[in-house]
């Protein structure tokens, strides 16, 4: 209900973005002389903000056309190359020359609410000395209802369905969220002997035992019963979508949710980028825009695998008390022993605090410690780990040269295998 109501209210305000788009229009047309004044400046700035802050947002590009490898400037390109209901697995195709030869490197993105495209910096700053590729994930109100659930399990799945499509000697990086099913899949075909097991693992930010320094995420996943997120969370997908009649957590609410950590901020930020447009600051207006097409760019999630990921992890910490069950296995993060570890934490992180990511080295206890690798990255908080300038200076040099240290030690690995 909850979510037909939403349509019906995004339908009722049509009229009333095209009058503002209308609006906006006359008062910033240069042959209109209302539109030098301060008077015309502001009811053209006011009428965009409406626009935007009633808009709906569909999913951003990449956009990443160039990159430079080895001194040389090339395209790129992004082609799927693998695709299941969920989630395409897009590589960023470059045009260099075939003797280059780069470590491969899947970036497994979030599935927690923003699209893939929310690592564009993270991407951009890897394509130079990477092969790159990223899960990208897929609306749920897009997938047909015939195509099945997706669960925890079947996340699991797909991991290791990208990886064997990848092949042997494949690195990992998690930014957040997949960090958990990074390392459970990690440790599933480390305990099988799978050749196309990861060569390191780089987790990044991610809740890997919520029991330690927990955050508000972490207490208001324990505040409330499973039964509280199945009903005020869960809705129905409505009539046109393709995946009418699936159960998904709706992206508005999770938008909602993430303006509601910040609200003060992003009213501010509002009221800066009307300032903007009275007094034709265009930089400030487009940072501004990039910013928030980016972050009001949301998508559904299956129910399945919200549920379970809230229960699972985030409430009985399955995972981090040796307890998870996967497709009727129980994870051994002990059989991991020659997948390098890069673990990355910020010190300001109040998303995912301080030493949850770092108890992956804990839960790899048979790792050899020449093996491993912890960043504890002063002056940054959740999104400054993958996003920005001490990403790009300081945590990436740290990262290319702990894959390289993986990809050089992968031959004997091999060898050993063999």
């Amino acid at each position: 209900m909850l979510y037909n109501l939403h349509e019906i209210q995004h339908a009722a305000l049509m009229p009333w973005r095209v009058a503002a788009h209308s609006v906006h229009t006359l008062y910033t047309c240069p042959w209109v002389p209302a539109s030098y004044t301060k008077m015309g400046r502001s009811i053209a700035a006011g009428a965009a903000v409406f626009e935007r802050v009633t808009r709906r947002y569909g999913k951003p590009r990449f956009g990443l056309d160039h990159t430079v490898v080895a001194g040389e400037r090339v395209w790129v390109e992004e082609i799927t190359v693998h695709d299941l209901p969920f989630c395409d697995l897009v590589h960023f195709t470059r045009g260099c020359a075939e003797s280059v030869k780069q470590p491969r490197l899947l970036v497994v993105a979030p599935l927690s609410g923003h699209y893939a495209t929310l690592l564009r910096g993270t991407i951009e700053a890897l394509l130079p000395d990477h092969d790159v590729y990223i899960t990208d994930w897929i609306n749920a109100r897009e997938v047909p209802i015939e195509e099945g659930a997706f669960g925890f399990d079947t996340y699991i799945d797909y991991l290791r369905a990208f990886l064997a499509f990848l092949g042997p000697d494949t690195h990992l990086l998690a930014v957040c969220q997949p960090s958990v099913p990074v390392l459970t899949t990690a440790a599933l075909m480390a305990e099988d002997g799978d050749a196309c097991r990861p060569l390191s693992m780089t987790l990044m930010g991610g809740p890997l035992d919520t029991r330690i320094n927990p955050t508000e995420v972490n207490r208001f996943a324990d505040s409330h019963d499973m039964a509280w997120f199945e009903k005020k969370l869960i809705h129905t997908v409505p009539g046109p979508y393709l995946g009418r009649g699936r159960k998904v957590y709706p992206g508005f609410l999770q938008l909602s949710g993430f303006m509601a950590m910040n609200f003060d901020r992003h009213v501010n930020a509002h009221l800066d980028y009307f300032t903007h447009l009275i007094e034709g600051d265009g930089d400030g207006a487009d940072q501004h825009r990039d910013f928030y097409d980016e972050y009001l760019s949301v998508m559904d999630l299956p129910a399945e695998f919200y549920l379970e990921t809230v229960e699972r992890i985030f409430k009985n910490h399955e995972l981090a008390e040796g307890k998870l069950v996967v497709n009727g296995r129980r994870v051994d993060t002990g059989a991991i022993t020659d997948i390098r570890l890069l673990t990355i934490e910020g010190e300001r992180d109040d998303i995912t605090g301080k030493g949850q990511t770092a108890a992956a080295h804990t839960l790899c206890a048979n790792l050899p410690q020449a093996l491993r690798d912890h960043r504890l990255q002063p002056k940054v908080g959740h999104y400054g780990i993958f996003n920005g300038r001490r990403w790009r200076e300081e945590i990436l040099p740290h990262v290319r040269a702990f894959i390289l240290e993986a990809e050089r030690g992968g031959a004997s690995r091999g060898a050993a295998f063999a």
